[in-house]
């Protein structure tokens, strides 16, 4: 498994609205492979948004992190920042994180 944080500068909608405005999209991503879950991330005081993903391996989350931004610079985003890292399994179901697929 692959964990994918992404974060951006983004000028919102953020909350309710962001919510409303991207649910096509966030319906969408349950579709895109390898995609176990995501949890979107925002911080409306910072005007930042992102997420972070759980992936099969490494593969899906590469192809995912290229096609986001090229889909994030088409909507205006200049910089998108992403990490992918390795899940330490064993130590991550210690502190109950939601791994299972």
């Amino acid at each position: 498994m692959k964990l994918l944080q992404v974060d951006f500068a983004f000028n919102g909608p953020f909350g309710e609205e962001m919510s409303n405005a991207l649910v096509d999209l966030a319906k969408s991503i349950n579709d895109e492979p390898g995609m176990i879950w995501k949890i979107w991330t925002e911080d409306q005081a910072a005007n930042v948004a992102g997420g972070v993903y759980l992936f099969e391996d490494q593969s899906s989350a590469e192809a995912y992190l290229t096609m986001h931004a090229a889909r994030l610079k088409k909507m205006g985003v200049e910089e998108v920042r992403g990490m992918i890292f390795d899940v330490n399994q064993p130590l991550s179901n210690i502190n109950k994180g939601p791994l299972s697929v």
